[in-house]
C-alpha cells in the first residue's frame, strides 16, 4: 500500500465543542474515498499522553489482568498508582503542548467518572475520553470538554461488530468526534479485536480490509497491543508494523514501550505514520523513561516533519 502522508501541521487543542443534540447530527453515510474519508495521516510520529483511572485515582495497572466486579479471575496487577489528581496529569499536558492524549475511565464506577471529567475540564478541547461510551453518554463527555469520545465495547458487542450502533453513533457526534479502539490480542496468528476489558475476543481481525471500512467511520483509531499492554517488555513491532502499512487514518498505538529504543522501533516499523502511547514505563508513572525526554523527542519529530 502506497504511503498516504501530509506534513504535520501545528495542531493546537480545539475549543471545547458546542454540541447540543439537535444539531450534532450528521449523516451516517461512510465517506467513501480521498480527502473526505478522514484526516491525511502525518509522517511524523507523536507521542500521545495518557490517564488511566480505575476507581477514580490515576494508575498504570497491567490490562489483561482487569475483570468485571463478579468475576473470579487473576488478580488485578497494579504497576502504579498516583498521589496526583488527572487534573494535575491534564495540566502537565496542557502545559508541554500535548494534544490528542487519552482519558480512560477502567471501570463505570462514579468515582471514575467524577475524576475523568476533572482532566477535561483541565484541559478542555485536548484530551479524548473512554471507558463505557455508549450513545446516551457520548454527547455528555464532548460537551465537557472531550475533543473525541473512544468506543469499544458498544460496537463489538457480543463478539461481533454491531453496525448499527456505529452508525448512531456516527449520526450523534459526527465522525470527526469518533475515534476507534481497536485494541487486540493474536489468536491463531491473527491479531482479533477485544472487548470487555480485553477479556472478550470478537470475530473482527485487524488487517487491511477492517482498517479501510473502519476509517469511513471514525477520525482516528486507538490500538493497544494487550499481549504486550502495562508489561515493559517490548512492543508488538509486527502490529505496529501492520498499522503503518494499512491504516489510513491517524492511528495510535499503546503497548510494552519501556526504553527511547522502543520509540524508535515504533517510528521505523510505522513507516513514521503510527503515534505512540507511552504509560508504565514513565517516570510520571512510576518507571524509569523520563517523561521530559519523551516530551523533547516528540518535538523533536514535529520539528524534522515540518522542515
Amino acid at each position: 500500500m502506497a504511503s498516504r502522508c501530509a506534513a504535520r501541521l501545528p495542531h493546537p487543542p480545539c475549543a471545547a465543542p458546542q454540541h447540543v443534540w439537535a444539531s450534532s447530527r450528521v449523516s451516517a453515510r461512510p465517506a467513501q474515498s480521498g480527502a473526505s474519508r478522514g484526516r491525511a495521516v502525518a509522517c511524523a510520529v507523536s507521542f500521545r499522553p495518557c490517564i488511566d483511572i480505575h476507581k477514580g485515582k490515576v494508575k498504570q495497572i497491567v490490562g489483561s489482568t482487569l475483570r468485571d466486579a463478579s468475576d473470579d479471575g487473576t488478580a488485578l496487577v497494579t504497576n502504579f498508582e498516583s498521589d496526583k489528581s488527572p487534573a494535575e496529569f491534564a495540566n502537565i499536558y496542557k502545559e508541554d503542548g500535548l494534544v490528542g492524549g487519552h482519558v480512560i475511565m477502567l471501570g463505570g464506577d462514579p468515582a471514575s467518572r467524577s475524576a475523568a471529567l476533572e482532566a477535561l475540564h483541565a484541559y478542555p478541547g485536548g484530551l479524548q475520553v473512554g471507558g463505557g461510551i455508549n450513545l446516551e453518554n457520548a454527547m455528555s463527555y464532548l460537551n465537557e470538554g472531550a475533543s473525541h469520545v473512544i468506543v469499544t465495547s458498544y460496537v463489538f458487542s457480543d463478539g461481533k461488530m454491531n453496525i448499527e450502533r456505529l452508525t448512531q453513533l456516527v449520526e450523534l457526534v459526527g465522525k470527526q468526534r469518533l475515534i476507534l479502539d481497536l485494541s487486540c490480542r493474536k489468536k491463531d496468528g491473527r491479531y482479533a479485536i477485544v472487548t470487555d476489558r480485553w477479556q472478550k475476543f470478537s470475530d473482527v481481525f485487524v488487517d487491511g480490509p477492517t482498517l479501510e471500512r473502519l476509517a469511513a467511520y471514525a477520525d482516528e483509531f486507538l490500538v493497544h497491543g494487550v499481549d504486550v499492554e502495562g508489561k515493559r517488555l517490548g512492543i508488538d513491532e509486527e502490529l505496529v508494523e501492520l498499522l503503518g502499512s494499512h491504516s489510513p487514518i491517524p492511528t495510535t498505538y499503546a503497548g510494552g514501550v519501556s526504553t527511547m529504543d522502543d520509540l524508535e522501533r515504533i517510528k521505523k516499523a510505522g513507516k513514521s505514520r503510527v503515534d505512540v502511547t507511552v504509560g508504565s514505563a514513565l517516570d510520571i508513572f512510576g518507571g524509569d523513561l523520563p517523561y521530559d525526554t519523551v516530551v523533547h523527542w516528540h518535538k523533536e519529530q514535529n520539528l524534522v516533519s515540518q522542515r
